[in-house]
């Protein structure tokens, strides 16, 4: 394969893995995975057990996550948004619920009164949750949702505005997409068909994948896993494994890392902790470091402070007096009121070191994990200088 083939081909992947579902509206790369549709499908079968489904409305891998316990990276209508909430989350649901049921078009003041009448269910009422469109709160959190399912094509505006809904002056009309809602849930199992009532239960059922009665089998659900972790992890450390899952992996490093190398063009940062697959493209994260403005700054100045402390833990309110006793010296780079916020500062920088797998918390405590000694600035040495 020539080397234009092989670009040609990562591209695609890094795009599905980027966007695991691609209409045929969005031509570009709608026709860029469906070259390359038949290599893809393989390597992530043998790889990764997810199924690449492509027809000529939409492309879509069925991407499950390696763990269901990271709440680091969560939706946001548009890439700097609000984080979803735990309602929005619901309203999410809600909403698909009723789309499911809808006819091809929908308004979203229809929309609102339906999910309203589903969030009235004794199981949601009895779990705290209620949604009753009172206020603007309410209605943004559901717009939210809305506008969620306008990137992902589920639905496409005919007319209206959704901010004239929040602003409760106004109503939108959209068709509704029924070949994408189609392929929107990803599991092994349906819902409606495991009896456990309790959450953990329940989504574990959905993603079991039976016992493996085989060795082979055994080793191949230990490559997907691994697999998965190093596409999906900033950073795979050894001691959160199994030790199957461990002596695996020191068996097929070499192989697992190339074969990921070879489709994605990432390239393995090998180290005693753990592995990291870096993208030299910086392209392939929703949360990046460094990055401009004030809480970007304040996250590097964090990670430099606590990987060059060689403390192993900090205390979140330590971190906040030392935000607000340094920002003066950069009030010029910082916007206004950057002292008085000190906290929601330290905050949103911990979020994304816990994102990028440098710092893990528990509590107000914050526990420095090995990849951050990357950002352990050495005292500059100054070559050639003058003797005083």
């Amino acid at each position: 394969m020539s080397v234009s083939a092989v670009d040609d081909q990562q591209r695609a992947a890094r795009l599905l893995l980027r966007h695991p579902l691609i209409r045929s509206t969005d031509e570009d790369r709608y026709r860029l995975v469906r070259r390359h549709a038949s290599t893809l499908t393989e390597w992530f079968e043998i790889n990764t057990g997810w199924a690449l489904h492509v027809d000529s409305e939409v492309v879509r891998l069925e991407r499950e996550p390696a763990s269901l316990e990271d709440a680091t990276h969560p939706f946001a209508a548009r890439r700097g948004g609000m984080p979803f909430s735990r309602r929005r989350y619901v309203l999410l649901m809600l909403s698909l619920s009723v789309l499911e049921r809808s006819d091809t078009q929908i308004a979203l003041g229809r929309l609102a009164e339906q999910v309203m009448v589903i969030a009235a269910a004794p199981e949601l009422v009895a779990a705290g949750f209620a949604f009753e469109l009172g206020t603007r709160e309410e209605r943004s959190d559901l717009v939210a949702a809305v506008q969620l399912l306008l990137e992902w094509g589920v639905l496409a505006r005919v007319a209206g505005d959704e901010e004239e809904f929040v602003r409760n002056a106004g109503d939108a009309l959209y068709d509704v997409s029924r070949r994408v809602l189609s392929q929107l849930l990803v599991t092994r199992r349906g819902p409606s068909t495991i009896a456990a009532t309790a959450f953990s239960e329940r989504t574990a059922g959905m993603r079991d994948r039976g016992t493996a009665p085989t060795a082979e089998l055994r080793n191949l659900r230990l490559r997907h896993t691994l697999t998965r972790r190093l596409l999906d992890d900033p950073v795979l450390y050894l001691d959160e494994l199994t030790e199957e899952e461990t002596a695996y992996l020191r068996s097929q490093r070499a192989l697992i890392c190339r074969r990921i190398t070879e489709c994605t063009g990432l390239v393995a940062e090998i180290r005693q902790e753990g592995i990291a697959m870096v993208d030299f493209d910086d392209d392939f994260s929703d949360v990046r470091m460094p990055e401009k403005g004030t809480e970007g700054h304040v996250t590097l100045l964090l990670a430099e402070l606590l990987a060059q402390s060689g403390a192993a833990e900090s205390r979140v309110d330590t971190l906040v007096v030392h935000v607000r006793s340094i920002a003066p010296d950069y009030a010029r780079y910082w916007r206004k009121g950057a002292a008085e916020a000190a906290s929601e500062l330290v905050e949103t920088a911990l979020g994304r070191l816990l994102a990028l797998r440098l710092v893990a918390r528990d509590g107000d405590v914050i526990r420095v994990l090995p990849a951050l000694a990357r950002f352990a600035l050495a005292a500059p040495t100054i070559i050639g200088a003058r003797k005083q």
